[in-house]
């Protein structure tokens, strides 16, 4: 493990940190909210709206970087489908802009069990297809973390088989793919308790969808889906120390086996939910930096450029 990772994951723990699992969505929530940020950047302009598609709104917030940004970035965050909002990461819709150089269109779409699936997922659709209409002739890419990852590329799957919104590409960081706990990533124990357990996915996964019998549809664990041949040029990002770790790289796999182009970028010495310490650890500033810039290529020039720091483990684009 990073060792920069590993003091700032020590010292957590020490100050108190709880798993999620212990206790109610909202003290869940209030945790998350109250986890020490750095400073934030600086962008040309950032704005709050409503983003209203197909009869449903939720609320945004725009991010740009400069006065002709490349494209757009809808970025869908992560949490388990139950905690966070744009504001506790606020700082990664920041990076995302500044390093890709593209205008991000942040979801804060509403959280389970409050509001259970589908609710999320017909948000994030209404984002992507006012983002479309908002910016038109800008090309787009969709992105998320975990489960934000989740709701994002199941969104674009089902959007482009309608044939409603050309989407260019999607980004997904650490994404929740399946819900089979029997992977070898869920039994490996970290040498420091981390941001994921599978305590946790299970609580998270009983207040996103507690019939259990429903979690292997398409729409909440897109690795069963029957064909992902819609889906466009796809980076995927993740990290060694996951217990997500193992339904990401089978869900590369199966992207590649219907003719889906995969970058994959393995991040071994990091954890779950790295991008929200990115300000803490260089190894976590640098992946999140190198995934800003390899949307902003995508965006550019529908290809994207290769940057090496802080891998351990990389593959290149395949298809």
């Amino acid at each position: 493990m990073d060792e920069e990772l590993y003091d700032l994951l020590a010292s957590m723990a020490a100050a108190g940190r709880r798993p999620v699992s212990d206790g109610t969505p909202q003290q869940a929530r209030d945790q998350l909210a109250a986890r020490r940020q750095g400073p934030s950047r600086g962008l040309h302009g950032i704005y709050d709206c409503t983003a209203t598609a197909g009869g449903c709104s939720v609320p945004v917030r725009i991010y740009n970087p400069e006065p002709n940004p490349v494209g757009v970035i809808v970025y869908v965050h992560g949490g388990g489908w139950v905690i966070g909002n744009i504001e506790s990461f606020d700082n990664v819709a920041r990076d995302l802009a500044y390093h890709g150089g593209a205008r991000v269109v942040s979801v804060d779409y509403g959280l389970a069990p409050e509001n259970p699936f589908p609710s999320a997922l017909n948000e994030v659709q209404a984002a992507i297809q006012w983002a479309a209409a908002e910016f038109p002739g800008e090309p787009l890419v969709v992105a998320g973390d975990s489960a934000g990852g989740n709701l994002a590329t199941v969104a674009v799957r089902k959007l482009r088989q309608q044939g409603v919104v050309n989407v260019a590409g999607q980004a997904l960081i650490y994404p929740v793919t399946d819900s089979d706990f029997s992977r070898s990533s869920y039994q490996e124990i970290p040498p420091v308790p981390t941001l994921l357990s599978r305590q946790e996915m299970e609580w998270f996964w009983n207040h996103y969808l507690p019939d259990s019998t429903l979690r292997t549809h398409p729409d909440v664990a897109p690795l069963h889906a029957e064909s992902l041949n819609d889906l466009p040029f796809t980076i995927l990002v993740l990290a060694g120390y996951d217990p997500l770790r193992d339904e990401g790289l089978a869900y590369a796999k199966e992207l590649r086996s219907h003719g889906v182009p995969v970058d994959l970028r393995m991040y071994e010495g990091l954890c779950h939910g790295f991008f929200g310490l990115a300000q803490f650890v260089s190894q976590a500033q640098d992946a999140l930096r190198d995934t800003a810039v390899a949307i902003g290529n995508l965006l550019r020039t529908g290809r994207v450029h290769h940057a090496q720091n802080g891998l351990t483990s990389f593959e290149n684009s395949v298809k």
